[in-house]
């Protein structure tokens, strides 16, 4: 029979890539060797000799001696019948020198030694002298020896070129075959080689169908597994339990689980794999308490469970969230066998954490005589779904001490506590053990330390991580956006996503992470991309998607498009929240409070988010009563207990609007300790009102609990500059210094013909500098003309100068100019910045919105500033001289 031409897709697959551990699929009937099997089979090939000593087993006698004065293929044949391979190794050796011919059953016996003691190198040898470089054809015992070897090595090429070479093949051949393939993954060539198979008139039996069955489920393919249900029915195999219960599996692998029941119901005789198979098939699909009932039936009918039934079980009541039951069939597990298995405990660990009864899993944990890596890991698990990444890293080190080696999933575990922690040392040690365990090659491993990376402000870090893995799933590149976000790296994140597009399909929680990068720096056109894939997609409604578009409007500053996507969605609390805060960011409290009490009459409740938005708003409006009022309203009238945010909300609005003595009066009140965030209000009240001594005494406060975060330095050193108190500010500069504080480069962004363009603090490398500058410049002579104060009046000195270079950068004057240059006459400006807005600044866009009677928009880090005929929305707040 001439050989088939070889399956397209499995052509370029490597030799060692393919590991299929059997070679063929019965369910009830177990292909490995056993030494018993082993031997009948070769004392069938060949009788063996009385003598064994003559063998050369228990003494030095040399291959080539034997050879001469006896048959050497009886010796070979004797030699694997006692499992010397080595032994009979030598003698192949030696008769292939020696050129004496080697019989078929010799070669037999070697290679069905080869296969049971799993010696790839050694059976590739016997093959190659099998295999000559004449075009001989293979008998049908050697081809199927030859299959059974290859296949269970994995190594389908050779078993290809087998298979092509035989004289003849029987059922067993094609059952190795189609099996090989079907193990290795490559399902469409197993179902290809079964319809061969029958083209040729080579009827399947019990040992082809579980097989076929197998791999219509891994596909998974109903249609075609239908066909085969045919087929088993035509061919006479359907009350065949090994057949049957394939079937079943098949029809839940493909989610037709009411098929599969029918199928059960149906069948004559059942086994535990039959109860098992349609069990954990409810409970794959979601139908849990079908599932349930099932497990009750199988325990009346009586059958007894095995231990795949109980976890399965177990793993439904943790699906289910179901304690009472979770603690029934704890108690049932106990007075089992299966009370003491490793397995039961880890199961019910994760059971247990699930539903949130984590003192029950300590138990468990506590109570298990033999603790592995799976246990350990699932008490991680428990800690970590719990919210408490602390207790975690603690399990994760007693495991260490105790010796057990973590595998990917533990490493992974601990990474994710490390990046609840933000703890880096502890992340960059899991990152160095899971180098030298070469668990850095897991996918989770990679994409866990990107992530803990970027949550631990080491960006560069999680590029580097993510720049080494070589085949990146959605989750990798996923995990990169969001870490570039949430490093302010925005800018970064959109070009990635880009990158992202050429390879592979975002998800909906690729696109949340890129509406959030865009809402940041302003990318209005790329958003509104995103909007309309999702919408092209089927997405849009997805998960938080339609909250995350809406928040991309309100952050762009597009409050129509974003009542727009308000009506189209579900009005939950997190979009009433994301439009409360967007009014307060544009300063109209008026409209803030008019919307909240619109959520009130559609029957949201408020959550603690919502207040702070609403008192946000009043803040910046100077709605001082009404914030006081919706403070006082939250504990008496819808229950919620004022948290720092709230509190620091409250100095704030005290503040903004001149009752300093007040505000420290509130926080000297105030039932729990305060932190540096409601100083950092106080303080910011200072600069704005120029009262040093308050504002200092605001700081010393917050420097006790807090001496990293840039944002309160650069708050004391405005309120020092704005009271020329220079020797003050270089204090505070001092003090950076020695604290290693760095300040962010100034950055904003423009969006002009739907292409975001970044400039930073002091861009002399922009292809339109020379313009920008230019344009600058009559502008600042237009001020001083006009009797303004310019960038560089006289009461400016170098101080302040150097202030405003610093801690503003002035990168929103370039982008400004770079949209008036780049835009038709009357289209307005939107700029986004990284940093506060300074006066000079402020000043500068006010005159420039009403010499070219254009609108324009700058949102710096606090709120939207609107510039219209040389006014702002804001009214100058926060620029009191």
């Amino acid at each position: 029979m001439a050989a088939f031409a070889k399956p397209s897709q499995f052509h370029a697959q490597r030799e060692n890539s393919i590991v299929p551990t059997t070679s063929t699929c019965s369910t009830s009937t177990s292909s490995s060797l056993n030494l018993k099997t082993f031997t009948h089979n070769l004392r069938t090939l060949h009788p063996p000799l009385r003598n064994a000593k003559h063998f050369g087993v228990s003494n030095s006698v040399t291959a080539t001696t034997s050879l001469n004065s006896h048959n050497p293929n009886s010796d070979i044949v004797q030699l694997c019948l006692l499992g010397d391979l080595d032994g009979a190794m030598s003698y192949l050796d030696s008769m292939h020198d020696l050129r004496i011919p080697v019989e078929e059953a010799a070669y037999v016996a070697l290679l069905r030694l080869c296969e049971w003691k799993r010696a790839r190198k050694e059976g590739s040898r016997v093959y190659s002298y099998v295999n000559p470089k004449s075009k001989t054809r293979l008998s049908l015992l050697l081809g199927n020896t030859l299959l059974s070897m290859f296949v269970r090595f994995g190594n389908l090429v050779d078993a290809w070129h087998v298979f092509g070479r035989m004289e003849e093949r029987d059922l067993f051949s094609w059952n190795v075959l189609v099996g090989g393939y079907a193990k290795a993954g490559f399902f469409d060539e197993a179902l290809d080689l079964y319809h061969r198979m029958l083209w040729v008139g080579v009827r399947p039996d019990i040992y082809t169908f579980p097989c076929v069955l197998r791999t219509c489920g891994g596909m998974p393919n109903l249609v075609r597994g239908r066909e085969i249900h045919v087929h088993v029915i035509r061919y006479g195999f359907e009350s065949d339990v090994d057949v049957v219960n394939a079937l079943i599996t098949m029809y839940v692998k493909c989610g037709d689980v009411n098929t599969a029941r029918l199928v059960f119901d149906k069948m004559p005789n059942r086994d535990r794999i039959s109860w098992n198979a349609l069990i954990s098939g409810y409970f794959e699909n979601g139908k849990c308490l079908e599932g349930l009932r099932l497990f009750c039936m199988m325990i009346e009918h009586p059958i007894d469970p095995d231990l795949k039934t109980m976890t399965s079980v177990i793993t439904a009541c943790e699906l289910l969230g179901d304690e009472r039951l979770g603690r029934v069939i704890h108690g049932y597990v106990l007075r089992t066998e299966f009370g003491r298995d490793p397995s039961i405990y880890n199961s019910l660990i994760q059971m247990y954490s699930s539903v949130g009864l984590i003192e029950e899993a300590e138990k468990v944990f506590s109570q298990t005589e033999y603790r592995d890596v799976v246990s350990w890991t699932a008490m991680m698990s428990g800690y970590e779904n719990s919210l408490m990444p602390k207790k975690a890293l603690e399990t994760y080190k007693m495991m260490e001490s105790e010796g057990i080696t973590p595998d990917e999933i533990t490493i992974a575990m601990a990474l994710s506590a490390c990046s609840s922690l933000c703890n880096l040392d502890m992340g960059m040690n899991l990152h160095e053990v899971a180098k030298q365990t070469g668990l850095i090659s897991y996918m989770i491993v990679a994409n866990t330390l990107i992530d803990m990376y970027a949550k631990c402000k080491c960006i560069d870090n999680a590029l580097e991580v993510f720049h080494s893995i070589r085949e990146k799933d959605i989750v990798s590149w996923t995990s990169i956006i969001l870490g570039l976000r949430i490093n302010n790296r925005c800018f970064e994140a959109l070009f990635y996503f880009r990158e992202m597009l050429l390879r592979l399909k975002p998800n909906s929680v690729t696109l949340v992470c890129v509406l959030s990068a865009c809402g940041r720096i302003g990318a209005l056109t790329c958003g509104e991309e995103i909007h309309a894939h999702a919408l092209r997609t089927g997405v849009s409604f997805d998960g938080f998607m339609p909250n995350a578009i809406l928040d991309m409007y309100v952050r762009c500053g597009r409050m129509n498009n974003a009542w727009k996507q308000f009506f189209s969605i579900d009005h939950d609390v997190t979009a009433w929240n994301i439009l409360l805060t967007g009014y307060a960011e544009h300063g109209k409290g008026a409209l803030a409070t008019e919307h909240f009490q619109r959520m009130i009459e559609s029957d949201i409740n408020p959550d603690e988010i919502t207040f702070v938005s609403i008192l946000r708003a009043c803040s910046r409006s100077g709605m001082v009563e009404e914030g006081l009022e919706y403070f006082n309203n939250m504990k008496y009238k819808y229950s919620i207990t004022p948290n720092l945010k709230h509190y620091a909300c409250v100095v704030d609005l005290l503040g903004r609007s001149g009752k300093l003595e007040e505000a420290y009066e509130f926080i000297q009140k105030m039932p729990i300790k305060p932190d540096p965030a409601v100083w950092g209000a106080l303080l910011n009240a200072c600069r704005i009102h120029h009262h040093v001594e308050l504002g200092e005494l605001a700081a010393e406060n917050i420097f006790q609990d807090d001496t990293t975060s840039v944002g309160y330095y650069i708050l004391l050193s405005n309120l020092y500059a704005d009271n020329s108190k220079w020797d003050k500010v270089a204090e505070v500069r001092k003090m950076m210094r020695q604290n290693g504080l760095i300040v962010d480069p100034g950055c904003s962004w423009v969006e002009v013909k739907g292409t975001v363009h970044a400039f930073l603090s002091g861009d002399n490398f922009h292809p339109q500098i020379k313009e920008i500058n230019a344009l600058l410049e009559r502008f600042y002579k237009k001020m001083k003309e006009a009797g303004f104060e310019g960038p560089e009046s006289s009461h400016m000195d170098i101080m302040e100068a150097s202030k405003a270079d610093i801690f503003c950068g002035h990168s929103e004057r370039l982008a400004l100019a770079f949209g008036l240059i780049n835009s038709g006459p009357g289209t307005p400006i939107w700029v986004t910045k990284n940093l506060y807005m300074c006066q000079s600044c402020h000043s500068i866009v006010k005159f420039i919105s009403g010499e070219v009677r254009r609108e324009i928009s700058v949102r710096d880090a606090e709120q939207f500033h609107h510039f219209k005929g040389g006014f702002c929305s804001c009214m100058d707040e926060g620029y009191r001289s």
